[in-house]
């Protein structure tokens, strides 16, 4: 007979924290994009003191904010709250990707892409990237949530780390991040010295999944073609910048 009760007493206590345990299907996820400036733009010994001088005249490290409303089935990226840093950055001009917007079908499995790639904004249609994870056994919090930490590599080369959670049900993420069986909540890319790790989130009502549709300005240009104008703008700023460009371009 205590047998049967403690048996009773164990499926109930599991019934009850299941019941606690919520998987979410909508809302809105604010992401803080950091990049070390410096590193990114300002690493090359070669250009001597103006490189010194540059780094005197902006901060190390920038942030911006973006925002990825989602359903079970859809998400909008779009820029969020405004950066801690004007949008133009002098001789820099407009650093890439700093106004995408990326609408994601997961259901099946397109997307529409809106990039503004210095002077020129693109709109690209097209299947979404698969990725080749490799999940992993380490985990960390983001934002009250626990991550797991996945690898993929993009442009062939460039390691992306990432962490998602099994809690928000979409398989979405920053950008044009997708596959994993979750959220992804945080994503690094060492080689462009970003990172990408949601602050909060918010549950939203039918307003805001309105908002969840594809971009429509922009040259229409596949990926291939919007990486062959990056790489005749650019030709002259060197291989490592130009590569760099590429790769924040594309994600």
């Amino acid at each position: 007979m205590k047998k049967i009760f403690v048996f009773t007493v164990a499926l109930f206590a599991a019934g009850f924290v299941q019941a606690q345990t919520q998987f979410i299907t909508k809302g809105k996820i604010e992401f803080e994009r950091r990049t070390n400036v410096h590193r990114l733009y300002l690493s090359d010994e070669n250009m001597g003191s103006f490189v010194e001088m540059m780094k005197k005249s902006i901060p190390q490290f920038r942030s911006d904010f973006f925002d990825l409303v989602f359903t079970e089935n859809k998400t909008i990226y779009k820029p969020g709250k405004d950066s801690d840093l004007p949008k133009r950055m002098g001789f820099f001009g407009q650093p890439p990707a700093s106004e995408n917007n990326v609408f994601m079908d997961l259901l099946n499995k397109t997307g529409v892409s809106q990039k503004q790639v210095y002077e020129k904004q693109f709109l690209i249609a097209d299947s979404l990237p698969q990725f080749e994870w490799k999940i992993q056994s380490e985990t960390r919090t983001i934002a009250g949530f626990e991550c797991r930490k996945a690898l993929t590599k993009v442009c062939d080369s460039v390691v992306v780390v990432a962490f998602y959670t099994e809690e928000i049900i979409p398989g979405g993420g920053p950008e044009s991040f997708n596959g994993l069986p979750g959220m992804i909540l945080g994503i690094a890319i060492p080689r462009l010295y970003t990172t990408w790790f949601a602050t909060k989130l918010e549950l939203t009502g039918a307003t805001d999944e309105d908002k969840i549709t594809a971009p429509q300005k922009g040259k229409k240009a596949s990926m291939k073609e919007m990486t062959t104008t990056i790489n005749t703008g650019i030709k002259d700023w060197g291989e490592k910048y130009r590569d760099r460009a590429i790769w924040l371009s594309t994600l």
